[in-house]
């Protein structure tokens, strides 16, 4: 990841320093790409904002983190212990903030691994909201965009308050399903214990730090790219979607966990552009400084087929109650992803 994305997510988040000054943070999922985030803006914000340092444990399994989460550095004032989060965590240091984002984000991997997908979001939430239950403390899940499923167009941009057009069914459905209970457990935590939950339904995120393997569509093509192989697009390629750079979804992330209303769910991402994966091979194209061409194909089998054919938030609910506002452009974006990509992924 770069230091320079790191001090811009600090400097955007400063003014909620009095929310995390001296507190103690528990993060699942600690050594996973949104979890290192974390850790780095943290420490960033102990070492060069903070009055008061804030704490951090961090818990991971290591089974989907790679090198970059097993060789990530420690840092003062952050404990990381290795746990797998369908198993009940204790510990007497007292949390202010729980941020569950463990979970198995990937199609290919949830794809090749559908119970365990559903694990970490049902059995793992519980847990953890067992345990902010324990402390009082506020409770942020990471849920997915993946809930509203293949949306009608008249509901595109997507609202919060969209049911979905999902299925309960099909190669998709381990993940989609695992996030809409994990959000009901959250209801239910709040409604009846009165703890202080938010839902945070992220709409692709992308940056530096995404495994090479990860399968998702950006670090795919960055290492076809690396590699000098032709793009491959899986189905038509019309299919569109919003990207939302690391910054600013971190920035928006951070917003709802400090100041989100306790109950509600917020999307996270960018209004625009909403493109098709054609069309985002093209702008790649002419950004990139080396030869990009592409081939359409059929889905594979290691990949879901059953993909949402548009994917675009509403953001006004954060927009309006916690100030969040995108800055990045795609493109530049894309820049600085394919700029440490070139630099970060393998050639062959």
């Amino acid at each position: 990841m770069l230091q320079t994305d790191i001090k811009e997510i600090a400097l955007a988040v400063k003014s909620l320093s009095n929310k995390l000054s001296g507190k103690t943070i528990l993060i699942t999922g600690g050594r996973g790409f949104l979890g290192r985030y974390f850790i780095e803006t943290f420490n960033y914000l102990n070492k060069n904002i903070l009055d008061n340092p804030l704490k951090v444990i961090a818990l991971d399994n290591l089974i989907t983190s790679g090198v970059a989460g097993s060789e990530f550095p420690t840092y003062e004032n952050v404990k990381f212990i290795n746990h797998n989060v369908i198993k009940p965590f204790n510990t007497e240091e007292r949390l202010d903030y729980i941020i569950h984002a463990a979970g198995i984000a990937s199609p290919f991997y949830y794809r090749a691994f559908p119970l365990e997908t559903l694990e970490v979001a049902i059995n793992g939430t519980r847990n953890m909201l067992e345990l902010a239950k324990q402390h009082n403390a506020r409770f942020s899940f990471f849920s997915s965009s993946e809930i509203y499923g293949d949306p009608d167009a008249k509901n595109v941009p997507i609202q919060e308050s969209y049911k979905g057009n999902v299925s309960c069914q099909g190669p998709r459905a381990c993940y989609d399903e695992s996030k809409r209970v994990g959000e009901t457990l959250c209801y239910i935590y709040h409604s009846l214990e009165g703890i202080k939950t938010n839902v945070i339904r992220p709409f692709n995120v992308f940056g530096p730090g995404m495994q090479e393997n990860d399968y998702r569509v950006l670090p795919n093509f960055a290492s076809q790219i690396k590699k000098g192989k032709s793009l491959k697009i899986y189905g038509s390629g019309n299919q569109t979607r919003t990207f939302c750079y690391i910054t600013d979804a971190i920035e928006g992330f951070l917003r709802v966990i400090t100041n989100g209303i306790p109950g509600e769910s917020y999307n996270i991402g960018n209004v625009e552009p909403e493109i098709s994966i054609v069309n985002l091979v093209k702008i790649i194209k002419n950004i990139s400084d080396k030869v990009v061409n592409y081939d359409v194909i059929d889905y594979p089998d290691s990949y879901p087929s059953d993909e949402p054919n548009r994917r675009a938030p509403d953001i006004k609910k954060a927009s309006t109650q916690l100030g969040y506002i995108p800055k990045v452009s795609l493109e530049e974006g894309l820049k600085r992803f394919l700029n440490w990509t070139d630099n970060n992924y393998k050639s062959n």
